[in-house]
Formats: structure tokens, C-alpha cells, sequence
């Protein structure tokens, strides 16, 4: 994978001066990472236009007065009307439930919406609409460019309700002050 190493579980923390504004400050967690390509969720980037209850009444699925409110996120640019489920551990929805490198799971079906409405499924969740998607070498590519820092994806910031926090808490994780970083190289 052409000196890059496997990805999955990991977060990509988007440099400033991105270029692309959908991934202006964005985390991003790992799903899938190969030599076929990448795919990841925007974690903190929550949507203004869709609440988790009215996702559930659009889809039909009754709530219990016990029912969990997940935050629903823009997950990427690439199939925006997909849902992804990305949730701890401890909840295994059989096949249809993603592994993500032992401390994450991803589930797509209806069955993990229908539980958490109900006040079951996973102890953490959050719902992407889209993901973003790399194909083979692309993102390699992008983050030899410096166009990403890769560090480790503690549950307690994948899942934290301060989204606007997650950026900079993520670049303290690898002992980057937000402040000291450049969209541009400078001279000297």
C-alpha cells in the first residue's frame, strides 16, 4: 500500500487548506482501507436538515417513549442517501455489521435504526448519511501531499457530542496545537 499503513480504525484529520470544502476540518474514521481503495465516515460534521426522529418517521419505524435520539452527520460526499450506522463494539449485527479494527462497527440495515428506536442497539452510535470514498492510491496520494495527519480514533472523540471540538481535539491527540498549523509552506 505503498508505504502507507493499513487505516482502518484510524482517524484522518484534514489539513488546513484543504481545497475541498466539504472536508474543510474534517475527522473522518477509517472503515475500509486495501489496495482496491478507502472508505470512511465524517464524524463531526452533523446535519442542520435532518433529525434522527424525523428519519425514523420518513422510514416508517415506530419510536418507543424509551427510544435513543442518535445525531445524524454528513458521512461524506459519495452516495448521500445511504445511511451507515457507525457504532461501538457491542453491538453485532451478524453479517451486515462491518468490523472496524476490533473497536468499531458499521451496520447499513434497517434492523440497527429499528433497535436503537426501540432504546436498544449499541451503547454509542451516530448515523452518516454518504461516506467518503478513495480509489486505489488516491488517498496514499493525498496524504504524501499533506492533505491529511493520520492518528489514533479514541471512542470518546469519535462519539463525542462537541462536533466542533473534534478537529482540534484530534490534532491534540498527536500533540499539534490547531493554532501553529499553515494552509500554506512558508520561507524562509
Amino acid at each position: 500500500m505503498d508505504n502507507v499503513t493499513d487505516l482502518d480504525g484510524k482517524l484522518l484529520i484534514a489539513m488546513p487548506g484543504m481545497g475541498d470544502p466539504r472536508f474543510e476540518k474534517a475527522v473522518i474514521l477509517m472503515c475500509a482501507h486495501s489496495d482496491e481503495g478507502a472508505m470512511g465516515l465524517i464524524v463531526n460534521k452533523p446535519t442542520t436538515d435532518l433529525s434522527f426522529a424525523s428519519l425514523l418517521e420518513q422510514l416508517s419505524i415506530p419510536r418507543a417513549p424509551a427510544g435513543r435520539d442518535i445525531r445524524v452527520h454528513f458521512g461524506g460526499p459519495v452516495e448521500r442517501g445511504r445511511g451507515f450506522v457507525l457504532h461501538s463494539a457491542d453491538y453485532e449485527g451478524g453479517p451486515a455489521t462491518m468490523q472496524i479494527a476490533g473497536r468499531f462497527g458499521m451496520t447499513a440495515t434497517l434492523d440497527i435504526l429499528e433497535a436503537l428506536a426501540q432504546g436498544g442497539g449499541p451503547s454509542q452510535a451516530l448515523l452518516a448519511l454518504g461516506y467518503a470514498g478513495w480509489g486505489p492510491g488516491q488517498l496514499e496520494s493525498e496524504i504524501r501531499a499533506n492533505g491529511w495527519l493520520v492518528g489514533d480514533a479514541p471512542e470518546s472523540l469519535v462519539f463525542s457530542r462537541d462536533d466542533a471540538g473534534k478537529w482540534a481535539g484530534a490534532l491534540k491527540g498527536l500533540g499539534i496545537d490547531p493554532l501553529t498549523l499553515s494552509a500554506s509552506a512558508g520561507r524562509a
